[in-house]
């Protein structure tokens, strides 16, 4: 077999900041240093290794990033998002949801019932991989500090069915971006098949999503603790909603209800009539902003809270969630270096030598697995990989629609547990877990979903 050294030179370096900021972030904990020092020095090795080049280049790198609509959309959403979930739990809405479902209709009455009703919150909201965590974290939340569940399991839950049930029910934003990339590369390489059909034929085979379901559920109903999930942090109890005189639970629910309608209508009005092309980033945005105003005259005008205390509990909320913002701003700006170095195209090219058929989907599985977790972003994985795996699909007359299972798979075990994926930092947020605890014990669960996968990709390969 014959290497190409000079590539694998490049890859290695173009993977070295990745490697670095995860590496930091999981040894330190401070997630934020940690990402400055993967952009640092993937900015170093882009500017030639000169020191002020990459000086002038990080600037210049956080200026445009803040430029671009979509992230201060982004870093919008996650500051409206603590004014909202400050408001939501100092209005008493949270005490009265507690006390509907456990003591009126009796539905939660475990830490099993509570995990399993963010579960199907998480299965049956599947537009907006952001919004399915927001809103299965508000409302498990409340039943994690009851029943003493750890928060970082509540997080488990809402990030395995974010990302893995968006790229499954694909009417939604996944479901545009991939039909897009298969479609041109069914014209491309003349493939005589219609790229609808083809692409269901391709989420038949997306195994790790559908496995992580699985995985998820089982650990939810048979209480399977493994790895750092053993000693996760237990949620402190219930607290008081001070001075507010309702605790009702439609002070929870309503805003809630109105955030899933919103962020339907939202991806509907972007679209232009067409919700699976709607802007994502857009559609969260203007959801919190007017679930926000919409808060304001119902909390108010109900006498729930003064105009003053509602303002005043918006800012505590927001400036709550302010280190959040900046870590998906630092992730965004890591992800925009790696693209510069190529990270993706680099590992995709080592992978197109000497394959044998039956094992490509498995091999394109783990190498959109890496890509993935290394970028912390699925569809920049589907992009980079769905172009290298449908022509080689086609040239070795393997299964293609397997190979595009397998590069959704892979694409989305990143999103699902990377710690530089913003679907892995928001489902923290929304849970009130810290980061790295998130990550750290959810990674055993998703290794398992990705080895199982692994196995299915090579089978199905053979068969």
């Amino acid at each position: 077999m014959n290497f190409d050294w000079a590539n694998i030179e490049a890859s290695f370096l173009s993977l070295l900041p990745s490697l670095l900021a995860i590496a930091l972030a999981l040894y330190s904990r401070n997630v934020i240093l940690s990402l400055l020092g993967g952009i640092v020095t993937g900015v170093f090795i882009l500017s030639n290794f000169s020191f002020y080049a990459s000086l002038y280049a990080v600037f210049e790198l956080f200026f445009s990033m803040l430029s671009e609509a979509w992230v201060l959309k982004t870093l919008g959403f996650a500051i409206l998002v603590g004014s909202i979930m400050e408001l939501i739990e100092k209005s008493g809405g949270i005490e009265g949801f507690v006390d509907y479902m456990q003591n009126r209709v009796a539905l939660v009455s475990s830490p099993r019932s509570a995990l399993v009703l963010s579960y199907i919150i998480g299965v049956v909201i599947f537009v907006e991989s952001s919004i399915t965590s927001l809103v299965a974290g508000a409302v498990g939340k409340p039943f994690c500090k009851k029943y003493k569940i750890p928060n970082a399991k509540l997080a488990f839950v809402c990030d395995s069915t974010s990302a893995p049930i968006c790229s499954l029910l694909i009417f939604n934003g996944w479901g545009a971006l991939l039909l897009g990339l298969v479609t041109t590369q069914v014209t491309l390489n003349a493939i005589n098949i219609n790229p609808l059909s083809l692409l269901m034929d391709a989420i038949f085979y997306n195994f790790y999503a559908m496995i992580a379901l699985v995985v998820t559920f089982a650990a939810i109903w048979f209480n399977i603790d493994i790895g750092a999930m053993k000693n996760a942090t237990i949620s402190a109890a219930v607290s008081s909603h001070d001075d507010t005189k309702h605790a009702d639970m439609f002070y929870m629910i309503l805003p809630i209800l109105l955030m899933i309608v919103l962020v339907f209508l939202f991806m509907y009005i972007t679209g232009g009539g067409d919700i699976i092309k709607g802007s994502g980033s857009s559609s969260i945005f203007y959801t919190m902003l007017t679930t926000l105003l919409f808060m304001l005259f119902y909390y108010v005008g109900t006498k729930n809270m003064t105009l003053k205390r509602w303002g005043k509990i918006s800012v505590d909320g927001a400036l709550k969630l302010f280190p959040i913002a900046l870590i998906l701003l630092f992730a965004f700006a890591i992800g925009e270096v790696i693209t510069n170095l190529k990270t993706g195209e680099h590992l995709a090219s080592l992978a197109n030598q000497n394959l044998s058929p039956y094992l490509l989907a498995g091999v394109i599985f783990l190498l959109g697995a890496v890509i993935s977790f290394s970028t912390g972003t699925s569809w920049g994985t589907f992009s980079i990989m769905i172009p290298v795996a449908v022509p080689m699909a086609v040239a070795m007359d393997a299964n293609v629609a397997l190979c595009i299972g397998a590069v959704i798979s892979g694409g989305v075990f990143g999103d699902h547990c990377s710690p530089i994926s913003d679907t892995t930092v928001i489902s923290s947020m929304a849970s009130d877990c810290e980061l790295i605890e998130h990550v750290k014990t959810q990674i055993p669960y998703a290794l398992i979903s990705a080895f199982v996968a692994l196995v299915l990709f090579i089978l199905f390969s053979f068969l």
